[in-house]
């Protein structure tokens, strides 16, 4: 079991990120667990990327320009890994910049492969204001390909674009693009 940042626990192997969270104001609800799973902790109000940003929270956390207009931070596309050891786990990208590595603080958690680098392998970042998707190399020793090119700087993301980080290989969906964008 993992611990989300909003002291939720769920399973990495089965979700992609903690399914308890759910998003609000989209109409999707948090996953129901199962009968046999362990009980999560009761922290109702605790917040997380995926929950309506608190008015007035002032301490002190930067917002993003998306979670500022609409109060949430939605998906705005996915990763879905097709070749790997996490082969058929989804990864929601989020607004702005979404960091990929191992380590359970980065945006989106590639665990399963030892050969991806736990902090930053790599960068990939949405801009609301243009919705363009880029990948960029990370801070780290690791190389980030795309359709089989080196991300030696930042490149600009199309659909089904297919990124290999380590041994594993992550198929590129946009949600948001000139056709469909959040308000």
């Amino acid at each position: 079991m993992q611990r989300c940042p909003q002291g939720h626990y769920y399973d990495p192997t089965r979700y992609s990120r903690c399914p308890a969270c759910g998003i609000p104001d989209l109409a999707v609800q948090p996953t129901q667990g199962y009968s046999d799973a362990p009980a999560a902790p009761d922290l109702a109000k605790t917040q997380g990327r995926d929950q309506p940003a608190r008015a007035g929270a002032g301490d002190g956390r930067t917002v993003g320009l998306l979670r500022k207009r609409t109060g949430l931070d939605p998906v705005v596309g996915w990763l879905v890994c097709i070749a790997g050891p996490d082969r058929g786990r989804d990864y929601r990208i989020h607004s702005e910049r979404n960091f990929l590595g191992r380590d359970p603080s980065m945006d989106l958690c590639l665990s399963g492969d030892d050969t991806i680098s736990r902090d930053k392998h790599a960068i990939l970042s949405f801009n609301p204001e243009t919705q363009r998707f880029k990948i960029l190399p990370g801070d780290s020793r690791g190389i980030t390909y795309c359709n089989g090119e080196e991300v030696d700087g930042p490149r600009e993301l199309h659909s089904h674009d297919v990124l290999r980080l380590g041994q594993t290989q992550l198929l590129f969906i946009p949600l948001c693009d000139d056709r469909f964008h959040w308000d």
